[in-house]
């Protein structure tokens, strides 16, 4: 068996075979195929796309690339969620204490923002002592201990897939419906889930910004997992405006814990429950999306799940404090900036990829994967879509430090594309658009 040959017959329209693909999988992990072949076959991939066979395949061969993790010794229903990213996200903050305190364990691995999406670990990490670098042996600790476990990618999960998304991030092969399908799954299986709801975005500041290509991504995605054994459930969400009223790391965390606190509400709550029930419901701990949905506001309510998120900060070594007093305990930026309306009338529109873009200008995202974060630095939207502005109402505030500080002008003229105010309200779209 050659990887050239491989390469040929999926440049050409052909198929490849279970043991083919185990075979490219495996040597891609010990180098005896080479990325530049890998490389070859990922933008044949995307050019010829894979079957449904095919693309089951390879998440299986991904998947066991490393290590598989057994959690079935620990009690109870193991679910996660996966997100494909979005602007002023700070779901998994919220979700995973409130299905954790309603009987679901929530081993969750997940990822680093890049571009003007957020990274749930670099949210994590805001929180000063906050370690997400744990060994399998602290994961299974901290997922029984505390009933969520929130970490990056280790070494022994999914090795393939760490080497391919490098690869695929530097040869502009991301978009590829398969390939993006194995990299999700190959790691979310390989957590020792019994079951996955993904979260996946459309619109404007979504990496799927076409409703028919989300729904492709989530139909491939539920299909896969289901025929490998485990519960999909996939909802399809908007993201055409920031989620929640807060665009960077640590502003993302103090509004996270303001949700669970019960202090806040609005679309980031809303959606963060939505798929927290629909995580109880693939957990078979409530029978329906009704009583779900009850039972995940019942646990903001008597503060259980704030009570989970205090357990998981101090099991993995980061400052507890910071769930009373989260402006207290995390980062803050030495030079606020605010941004006003030009005018009077309703905020129509706030474009959630040009917020993201004037948020990684401040230093809160990445431009390149080795870009440094800013956990400080940020913006906290005053206003959102539908809202009633007077001329010089503030819209937003920036948050930015001095290393920073040079691209305000840029970071403004981005929020000033972003606003469009209307003499009449917006009609208000659903945040919640489709369930698979």
């Amino acid at each position: 068996m050659r990887a050239v040959d491989l390469i040929r017959r999926k440049r050409d329209g052909g198929a490849l075979a279970a043991e083919e693909i185990r075979f490219l999988v495996a040597g891609l992990v010990s180098g005896e195929v080479p990325e530049y072949q890998w490389s070859a076959l990922a933008m044949a991939i995307l050019w010829r796309g894979m079957s449904a066979d095919e693309t089951a395949s390879l998440v299986d061969a991904m998947l066991h690339s490393g290590t598989v993790i057994d959690l079935s010794d620990i009690p109870g229903p193991k679910v996660d969620k996966h997100s494909t990213g979005g602007v002023g996200d700070a779901t998994s903050l919220i979700l995973a204490p409130v299905a954790a305190a309603c009987g679901v364990t929530v081993p969750m691995v997940s990822g680093r923002g890049l571009g003007h999406t957020g990274g749930t670990l670099d949210k994590l990490e805001s929180i000063p002592g906050f370690r997400v670098d744990l060994d399998v042996a602290a994961y299974r600790r901290v997922a029984r201990a505390c009933g969520l476990v929130l970490v990056g990618q280790t070494a022994e999960i999914a090795p393939a897939d760490r080497v391919l998304y490098a690869l695929r991030d530097a040869t502009a092969t991301v978009e590829s419906i398969p390939l993006i399908t194995a990299s999700i799954l190959s790691k979310k299986l390989a957590e020792g889930i019994d079951g996955l709801v993904l979260d996946v975005k459309t619109g404007g500041g979504a990496f799927m910004s076409r409703l028919e290509d989300a729904r492709a991504l989530a139909s491939s995605m539920t299909r896969i997992g289901r025929a490998l054994g485990t519960p999909v459930e996939a909802v399809i969400t908007a993201m055409d405006a920031p989620l929640g009223r807060s665009v960077g790391n640590a502003l993302e965390v103090t509004e996270a814990i303001e949700c669970l606190q019960g202090r806040r509400t609005g679309g980031l709550l809303e959606v963060s429950l939505e798929l927290a029930a629909e995580m109880l419901r693939v957990g078979g701990v409530a029978p329906d999306r009704t009583a779900a949905l009850a039972a995940c506001r019942g646990a903001i309510a008597d503060g259980s799940a704030l009570e989970r998120f205090r357990r998981v900060v101090a099991a993995q070594g980061g400052d507890a404090r910071v769930c009373d007093d989260p402006g207290g305990a995390l980062p803050q930026a030495s030079q606020t900036v605010p941004f006003r309306a030009a005018r009077a009338g309703f905020v129509a529109a706030l474009a959630a990829w040009p917020v993201g873009q004037a948020s990684m200008l401040l230093g809160a995202g990445r431009a390149r994967a080795d870009s440094a974060i800013d956990p400080a630095a940020g913006i906290v939207l005053h206003r959102g879509v539908g809202d009633e502005v007077r001329a010089g109402d503030r819209i937003a505030t920036l948050h930015v430090n001095a290393a920073h500080a040079a691209a305000v002008p840029d970071a403004l003229a981005l929020l000033a594309g972003a606003t469009t105010i209307a003499d009449t309200p917006p009609e208000a779209g659903p945040l919640v658009i489709e369930r698979l």
